[in-house]
């Protein structure tokens, strides 16, 4: 069985040269509390551990308290005191009580503060990146990719005094930085009990070992920077690839850091670290293998459905298929993969791709967070919603949250181009936008989904589904209208725009038994600016300031000569000619130019009159190149040279 699989692995080649540290914020949500008591909080079910650490921020007694986080009945993530009396994110709040009756359970709306919150932390962060390659997602997970500073820092490493080793953050100021000791890696390590790496052994993992040993220290010292200037505690990461950096942090959790050592490429009769890693986890927790993937291929090893979880969770599974089951099941790989997940609107190459992750290999880079989204959701989930009227309902404040969004994501401060809305989400929703805020982008297309539960079954029982459909139309021109209310604004999108897709969807009248609805703002496109990262250039800036720059040039006609402004010695006929025609200046009455209130003389042109009687001549083209006697003016000679100079 073994080799089958490295059969079906020779193909697959591994890029251990980039460092990436993942970072992800412990208990985010509860570091925001106290602020207002009781004020109801919105959190999403796909968010672990998200709020926490937020309101714990606000009320430092609250870190010692078992909080938890309410949506409709459930919880959706509690705090690690809670966890550690038994409360678990997804669990029914009835329930929770009863396991935990001095939790403290908060209701949960608005999400602005923590939008916030994950910015300030992200912008502080991506500051150490040398490249600029770093990558919010969610809210609580940051991926860095810290490559050229740990090469960089590896080329300055003294190797005869590794445990006085200095860290610089950069390459002008050879100050700033902090010191280590680089005889041992930061944090913890995975395997836990290994025995050493004699890096002169083998030089590719001793490089390999060195780099990840620096960036070590690098997520040490960022992370205690973290904490210190941003009062946020975090879990973290470090191997060369998203995809193992994001699953060795969660070994130590929280506010622990973890390293996966060397090797990474499997030795001869032996297997790497990584696949010894990767292959206690279920196949449906590698990030990148999506829920219907993975149960696609838990099907096929168990050649039969795996079971589900009878519960409120969707997607959950009684089974557990490990990645190394699926590693190792007889003759898979791409070919058996493209079978089960291949076909009609898949992504291309889907089969090559999951293989790839699960033997560890994810070439995926760390890309930079764009200042805008690529399209901005809003979703609630309901036990049965089948009455228009309650549709209407839910419609209009599913679009109040949509179009406040839309407001502060995608626009700014009319005077500060780069300055997004920060903590105005109660102020947009009741009062409008202020007229002096313009937009850095805007959405083209609006989208509704929606997903109806099948009907029930002759047993009585109904089959699980998360399909969905939708309907999408133009955005309509209202929303970027900044002078009127969300409200008003509300009203007429779900009564012209909303109401008429949501009949397209569902043209019966009543028993739709939707269980989600969502909006979509989507298609956005950057706006021109100012700035050089918008589409186009803003240059309505440009004829405001028209006047005032070339007020010191601008030509006024005058009945008069301007008093003062020519030479005492300047011959009386020349005056004399000025005065009679101060717009009208020739070769033989020009002697003298105005400009910023001095005289200024220039020279009389020294051009033969003639160049203006020929009609075949062009002016400026001074030069003919001797090679093809092609005419061009003086400033084209150097390049026109290159282009002979050319291999034929």
């Amino acid at each position: 069985m073994l080799a089958m699989a490295a059969f079906a692995t020779k193909a697959l080649k591994r890029d251990d040269r980039r460092l990436i540290i993942h970072f992800d914020y412990d208990c985010f949500v509860s570091l925001l509390q106290d602020i207002f008591t009781f004020i109801r909080y919105f959190t999403l079910g796909c968010l672990i551990m998200l709020y926490a650490a937020v309101f714990e921020k606000e009320d430092p007694k609250l870190r010692y308290m078992p909080l938890a986080v309410q949506q409709k009945q459930i919880i959706v993530t509690c705090n690690y005191e809670a966890r550690r009396q038994g409360l678990h994110k997804l669990q029914r709040v009835t329930e929770a009580r009863k396991t935990c009756p001095n939790a403290v359970i908060v209701l949960g709306e608005d999400l602005t503060r923590f939008r916030n919150a994950s910015k300030e932390n992200y912008d502080f962060l991506k500051r150490f990146a040398w490249s600029g390659r770093a990558e919010r997602l969610g809210f609580d997970e940051v991926f860095i990719d810290v490559t050229d500073m740990v090469d960089y820092n590896l080329e300055m490493l003294n190797p005869h005094s590794l445990q006085s080793s200095f860290f610089h953050l950069s390459r002008n100021d050879p100050t700033l930085g902090f010191g280590f000791d680089c005889s041992n890696i930061a944090g913890h390590v995975v395997p836990e009990n290994h025995t050493g790496i004699d890096t002169a052994m083998d030089q590719d993992i001793g490089s390999l070992y060195m780099r990840l040993l620096l960036g070590s220290h690098l997520a040490q010292h960022l992370r205690h920077q973290l904490e210190e200037h941003q009062g946020y505690s975090s879990t973290v990461g470090i191997s060369t690839s998203k995809l193992i950096s994001k699953l060795i942090g969660n070994v130590n959790k929280p506010k622990g850091q973890t390293t996966l050592l060397p090797p990474y490429t499997a030795p001869d009769n032996g297997e790497s670290n990584i696949a010894s890693f990767l292959d206690e986890h279920d196949i449906g927790k590698i990030p990148g293998i999506g829920f219907k993937s993975a149960q696609k291929i838990r099907d096929h090893v168990l050649a039969r459905p795996a079971a589900f979880d009878n519960g409120l969770v969707y997607g959950g599974t009684k089974e557990n298929v490990k990645v190394r089951d699926v590693r190792l099941f007889p003759f898979m790989g791409v070919e058996v993969l493209e079978k089960l997940l291949g076909g009609s609107g898949s992504p291309k190459d889907i089969a090559r791709r999951v293989w790839s992750l699960i033997n560890g290999i994810d070439t995926s880079e760390v890309g930079r967070t764009r200042e805008v989204p690529q399209q901005i959701s809003i979703e609630d989930s309901y036990i049965r919603l089948d009455a228009m009227a309650e549709v209407e309902r839910e419609l209009k404040l599913l679009s109040r949250s949509l179009l406040t969004r839309i407001r502060i994501d995608l626009s700014c401060m009319e005077d500060h181009d780069d300055v997004p809305v920060e903590d105005e989400g109660t102020e947009l929703a009741t009062n409008g936008t202020p007229s002096s805020r313009q937009w850095l982008a805007y959405p083209k297309t609006l989208r509704l989904t929606t997903r109806p539960r099948p009907a029930l079954n002759s047993d009585g029982t109904r089959s699980r589904t998360f399909n969905r459909i939708s309907r999408s139309c133009d955005m309509p021109s209202l929303v970027l209208n900044l002078s009127d209310s969300i409200e008003d604004q509300s009203e007429v999108l779900v009564r012209e725009t909303l109401i008429p897709l949501f009949q397209k969807l569902h043209p019966e009248k009543s028993e739709w038994d939707l269980s989600l609805m969502n909006l979509c703002a989507a298609s956005i496109s950057l706006t021109a600016r100012s700035s050089r990262d918008g589409a186009g250039r803003d240059i309505s800036k440009m004829f405001k300031m028209q006047e005032r720059v070339l007020k010191d040039w601008k030509v006024e006609e005058r009945d008069a000569a301007p008093v003062n402004i020519y030479s005492a010695d300047l011959d009386e006929g020349l005056l004399e000619a000025v005065e009679n025609e101060p717009l009208v200046a020739t070769k033989e009455t020009f002697g003298a130019v105005v400009a910023n209130g001095k005289d200024e003389a220039i020279q009389e042109t020294q051009e033969n009159d003639n160049i203006w009687e020929s009609d075949d001549e062009v002016p400026g083209l001074n030069y003919t190149c001797t090679m093809c006697g092609l005419a061009m003016p003086d400033f084209a000679i150097t390049a026109h040279e290159r282009f002979h100079d050319l291999p034929d």
